[in-house]
């Protein structure tokens, strides 16, 4: 124990001697975690709080565009746009603002189709009702009706997403506006004109409807925002960055003897590299504190979502000291594995970049093909970031994140290993 506190004063003193380094490893992932909040915040925002402004143009004037204008203006996903200086769009200047990317779309009603879709369902009604013997089709007069079709102009730089989530959402609406219209048929040909108006199969509410549930019944919904996002993320990242200055020590000791004189006192490697351990251990810890202490305090200052901690922060510290303890033991293995500092600074550097957007931390994991999916889950930064979700999102506690921290205890002890038996092999020879 007295060569470990040894070793470890020794630890801060190096660090200490490069006070540049120190602050820098610290301020950095302060300014980059409200940096990348502040950028990404209007991307998490809900639709109710950004409404996109689209063009509508009505060549119809008729009960149907009518309807969809309503069902748009209602949606609060929408701001809805006729007219431009009091002069009303049309397609064809409709569709050159949006490709100035004036606009992100333009919705565009047919000329007359209310009255061809009352005409289409009459026809079809009519001709049911004359197959069952309750309407004489002879009576009846065909016209051909073309299709009619609704016409969406979408910005080209608009996400597919978007484009299909707007299209859904109209094609539903036409659809029960048609179901209406041949049920109002049906009606009309079958009352006996002592109704009193209502149709029971016309209801307000559909009889299908769509409830949002929690799946752990009974604890607090935490809605994700770019807050519950950034700070667990770019902390990683930040914890994982001390690789690189754990590593160049390394090589550095390694290069200029200091390990020689080491190793011909009585201290054993796992001694050595256990002082390295609670020191930059320490480090992660102090970096997790500060960008706990960003989420929480600094970051609603600047307008953003405020870091719902709750009752979990002992679970959170637990999750950056396991993530932290990984960190370490890569930082030993590349150190141990490099010979000079321009091998392991970039090579650190690369690999930290690497496990970050495999991990999950500049673009969620569900997002990504199925390829990379499957290649996250070897990245101890994914295994961090869920186990932050875990407990952030999902009000896990300890119990929950055992199999992540798990296996960030295991890669720490696994790189420790590789390391511990490459500098023996290394020395033998």
């Amino acid at each position: 124990m007295h060569k470990l506190i040894h070793s470890t004063y020794k630890e801060m003193l190096l660090l200490s001697r490069d006070l540049g380094g120190l602050v820098i490893l610290f301020v950095m992932p302060l300014v980059l975690i409200i940096t990348i909040t502040l950028i990404q915040d209007s991307s998490y925002r809900t639709i109710n709080d950004a409404k996109i402004p689209i063009l509508y143009v009505d060549n119809d004037q008729g009960a149907i565009s009518t309807t969809i204008l309503e069902n748009l203006k209602e949606s609060d996903a929408f701001e809805i746009i006729v007219n431009d200086d009091n002069t009303l769009f049309t397609e064809t200047t409709a569709r050159t603002a949006v490709l100035e990317g004036k606009y992100q779309m333009a919705v565009i009603i047919p000329q007359n189709l209310s009255a061809d879709l009352d005409k289409k369902v009459n026809q079809n009604v009519a001709k049911i009702l004359s197959e069952f013997g309750v309407e004489d089709e002879s009576k009846m007069e065909y016209e051909v009706l073309s299709v009619k079709e609704i016409k969406l102009y979408f910005d080209p730089a608009v996400q597919k997403t978007f484009k299909n989530a707007v299209m859904n959402s109209i094609d539903k609406m036409i659809s029960r506006i048609e179901s209406k219209s041949i049920y109002e048929a049906f009606q009309a040909e079958l009352s006996d004109g002592d109704s009193d108006g209502k149709n029971p199969l016309l209801t307000e509410n559909n009889f299908v409807s769509f409830k949002e549930i929690n799946p752990k019944e009974g604890a607090e919904v935490t809605l994700p925002n770019s807050t519950q996002h950034n700070v667990p993320a770019w902390t990683l990242f930040a914890i994982f960055f001390i690789v690189i200055p754990l590593s160049i020590n390394i090589v550095k000791e390694k290069n200029q003897g200091t390990f020689v004189r080491l190793r011909t006192n009585p201290v054993s490697y796992l001694t050595v590299l256990g002082g390295k351990t609670i020191t930059y251990l320490l480090v992660c810890l102090i970096q997790f504190l500060l960008m706990l202490m960003v989420g929480v305090y600094i970051l609603p200052m600047l307008g953003l979502h405020a870091l719902e901690i709750g009752s979990n922060f002992f679970v959170l510290f637990v999750v950056a000291l396991f993530s932290g303890l990984a960190a370490v033991g890569f930082g030993t293995l590349l150190g141990t594995l490099a010979t000079t500092p321009e091998q392991s600074a970039p090579l650190g550097a690369t690999m930290v970049v690497i496990l970050a957007a495999i991990g999950g931390v500049w673009v969620p994991v569900f997002l990504m093909p199925e390829f990379m999916q499957l290649l996250s889950n070897i990245s101890p930064m994914n295994w961090g970031l869920n186990a932050f979700y875990d407990v952030l999102l999902r009000n896990g506690g300890i119990a929950e994140i055992v199999p992540e921290i798990g296996l960030l205890l295991l890669f720490f002890i696994i790189t420790v290993t590789i390391s511990i038996w490459y500098d023996k092999k290394k020395r033998m020879v």
